[in-house]
């Protein structure tokens, strides 16, 4: 545990870099307006959309669609469930900006300043981050799908957003972290010995997700936590190598 907060400690220590603190914002806040501009757009269609599935439902729909007092509690429910649901997709949206954009230009002015010491060996590239952060995506997406209807057990929807954003999180981070500097058999190897770790890490990420206002610098603050951690990592692990690296 005691990592994984020097991860996040040195992680609001790197906001103080030039150009670092405006990557920790913009993603969040683009994906922010895009959402939210969309779901104001639709709300209507999306409450017309609504009000045929629950009349619509086996047993219940009529009697739901014959006491107007029921249907509006049942609509109101369903208002609630999509502002709710609205949050993990922002919050999604943001990763991937985050992975594929942010992340890898606030590692380079952090890894410059704090792992100078390191080899650079460029296992990973850019292409690459893209794609590992899309992949990671959808297989999120294909999750929380898949778990909806355990949302309807009071206290397990919390529970399900955390732990899937804190898987999501290390997915979508941990290449962005290691891709300049490890080599291909590291950026395998070292997620999969510190792996209990880096999910504490995005966990750690995942409440502060659920936080108004921190959540606005969540997903790059995450990010950023993991850098510290692997790359810290990817130094202890390199001092127990018998080789000598040419620089």
């Amino acid at each position: 545990m005691k990592t994984v907060l020097l991860s996040y400690f040195s992680a609001a220590r790197s906001l103080t870099r030039p150009g670092v603190l405006w990557h920790l914002m913009w993603p969040t806040l683009l994906a922010m307006s895009v959402w939210t501009t969309l779901l104001v757009s639709s709300w209507g269609t999306l409450i017309e959309l609504g009000t045929g599935l629950i009349t619509a439902m086996p047993l219940v729909g009529g009697w739901l669609a014959s006491t107007d007092s029921a249907l509006m509690v049942a609509l109101v429910m369903f208002k609630i469930g999509l502002v709710v649901l609205a949050l993990p997709i922002i919050y999604v949206t943001a990763a991937f900006l985050v992975a594929a954009v942010a992340l890898p230009l606030m590692a380079e002015k952090v890894a410059a300043q704090d792992y100078a010491d390191i080899a650079r060996r460029k296992g990973g590239s850019q292409m690459g981050s893209v794609w590992n952060a899309l992949v990671a995506v959808v297989q999120f997406v294909l999750l929380l799908v898949l778990s909806l209807p355990l949302w309807l057990i009071p206290g397990v929807g919390l529970v399900i957003s955390l732990v899937l954003t804190a898987w999501l999180n290390q997915r979508a981070f941990r290449y962005d972290a290691l891709m300049a500097h490890a080599d291909g058999f590291e950026m395998k190897d070292l997620p999969a010995r510190h792996s209990s770790s880096l999910f504490g890490v995005g966990l750690l990420g995942a409440v502060l997700a659920h936080v108004p206002l921190v959540n606005l610098f969540a997903p790059a603050l995450s990010g950023l936590a993991f850098v510290h951690y692997l790359l810290s990592a990817l130094r202890v692990s390199r001092q127990g190598e018998n080789i000598i690296e040419v620089k």
